[in-house]
């Protein structure tokens, strides 16, 4: 299943194509289900586990031979295994830091495939989400960063990122999206028309 749907798909090119009429830059926006399957992460938990736990009942209790530990170990592997990879538990067990920097750098190699690097007058903009990590960013090139610096963006990501952490993800996108317009037609306005990037949202699932 598609993260947005079709028709919400279109408000979202709507909502840039509404944008790039009143300035110079190209808006592109990527939607991630998540920045990485994190293979490792519920393998790793289930072997601490599964060393720790039964070692511990039977210290504590006295409850298992030699032999029965042995199993009770790899029963408790198995079974951590395949609950740590439901995806609402696997994030849970990531840190923050390490859930973060798997999706910036996703941004970046966004911003890099979708040839925002490439445009006329170095005027690329990126809003990236990371739906799982919740995780928002939007990445500029050299000819938006020379009128708005980092920080002009922070408000409207904060915004963005608790619209997404409450299921609003569309209408995130939307008043981003807005947001964005606003900054940028004062900073970077329209001097010529031009449509060198797609509107549409690129989806990553």
């Amino acid at each position: 299943m598609a993260l947005l749907s079709e028709f919400e798909q279109r408000q979202v090119a709507e909502a840039i194509a509404q944008v790039e009429k009143r300035t110079d830059a190209e808006l592109v926006t990527v939607l991630a289900a998540r920045a990485d399957d994190y293979a490792y992460i519920p393998l790793l938990w289930a072997s601490l586990l599964a060393l720790v736990v039964p070692g511990v009942i039977y210290y504590l209790m006295g409850w298992f031979s030699g032999h029965w530990l042995l199993i009770v170990q790899w029963v408790t592997f198995l079974v951590l295994c395949l609950l740590f990879r439901l995806p609402m538990l696997t994030t849970r067990l990531i840190p923050r830091t390490v859930r973060h920097w798997r999706a910036s750098n996703l941004a970046r190699r966004q911003f890099l495939e979708q040839n925002l690097h490439h445009t006329v007058g170095s005027t690329g903009v990126l809003i990236f989400v990371s739906e799982a990590e919740r995780y928002v960013e939007i990445l500029v090139d050299e000819g938006i960063s020379r009128h708005l610096d980092d920080q002009a963006w922070e408000g409207i990501v904060r915004a963005f990122t608790e619209q997404v952490r409450q299921g609003q993800t569309l209408q995130g996108f939307v008043s981003c999206i807005e947001a964005c317009g606003d900054l940028l037609s004062q900073h970077v306005p329209l001097t010529q028309e031009r449509n060198e990037l797609p509107n549409r949202l690129v989806i990553l699932n």
